[in-house]
C-alpha cells in the first residue's frame, strides 16, 4: 500500500532533523493538515499523508466508517493496515533524508488521532511528541499496548476535543486520559469551546506543544 504525501523540507537536514507526520481525518485530504506548516518549528522535516482509500463524497479515509452502527465505527482489518503503510512510510521517509537520529512526531486529527493513539502506544521506541485532535483511543486496535514503563514514559501527549463535536463523542475522547494515566504517559487533555474541529486557541495551544 503506497501512502502518496505533501513533504516541506528545512533549509539543513541531518541524521537529527526531527520529522513531524500529519495525519488526516475521514473525507479530507493531505493539504487539510499541511497548512499547520507555517507555524511550525523551521527546522523539521514535515510530511502529510494522503490516507489510500477513497470516500463517496469526495476525500479519502484510512478506513471505512459506519456511521449509523457505532459498534462497526471503525473497520479494524482496514485501520491496522493503514497503520502498517504509514509506519513503513515514516521509515521509507527517514532512509530517503538520513534523519535516522532525529524525533518522530505525529499529529493527527479525527481517524488519524485514532491511528495516532494506536501507533504511539503499539511503537512507543519510534515517537516523541503526539497530537490526537477530536479523536478517541479505540481499543479495537489497541490489542497490543506496550506495558512496559520506561517506553511509554517518554512519550508526550497532547489531546485536544470541541464541548459540542458532534461526530465523536466527547465521552469517548475523555476516555485516552484515563488510559494515558493508567500506563504512565505524559499527557495534556484540553477541552474547547468548538465542534468536530480545531478552533483557535486550540491552534495556538497546538503550537505551543510542538514547539516547546
Amino acid at each position: 500500500m503506497d501512502i502518496q504525501y505533501l513533504i516541506k523540507e528545512p533549509n539543513i537536514i541531518n541524521k537529527n532533523t526531527p520529522l513531524l507526520v500529519l495525519i488526516h481525518g475521514y473525507g479530507s485530504n493531505e493539504e487539510d493538515l499541511f497548512s499547520f506548516v507555517p507555524t511550525l518549528p523551521e527546522e523539521w522535516l514535515i510530511i502529510s499523508l494522503r490516507a489510500p482509500k477513497t470516500t463517496v463524497y469526495g476525500g479519502y479515509a484510512w478506513y471505512d466508517i459506519d456511521f449509523v452502527n457505532s459498534e462497526k465505527f471503525i473497520n479494524t482489518e482496514q485501520a491496522n493496515l493503514s497503520i502498517q503503510a504509514i509506519i513503513q512510510t515514516v521509515k521509507q521517509v527517514r532512509e530517503r533524508y538520513g534523519n535516522t537520529e532525529g524525533d518522530i512526531h505525529l499529529c493527527g486529527f479525527s481517524q488519524g488521532a485514532i491511528l495516532s493513539y494506536a501507533m504511539a502506544l503499539t511503537y512507543p521506541d519510534m515517537f516523541q511528541k503526539i497530537a490526537c485532535l477530536s479523536g478517541y483511543p479505540e481499543m479495537k486496535i489497541l490489542t497490543n499496548i506496550v506495558k512496559d514503563k520506561k517506553k511509554i514514559e517518554r512519550l508526550r501527549f497532547f489531546i485536544s476535543h470541541g464541548t459540542d463535536d458532534a461526530v465523536i463523542p466527547l465521552e469517548w475522547a475523555r476516555k485516552a486520559a484515563d488510559l494515558l494515566y493508567d500506563i504512565g504517559a505524559y499527557f495534556t487533555f484540553r477541552e474547547y469551546m468548538s465542534g468536530h474541529g480545531v478552533n483557535q486557541k486550540n491552534y495556538q495551544d497546538l503550537m505551543e506543544f510542538f514547539r516547546s
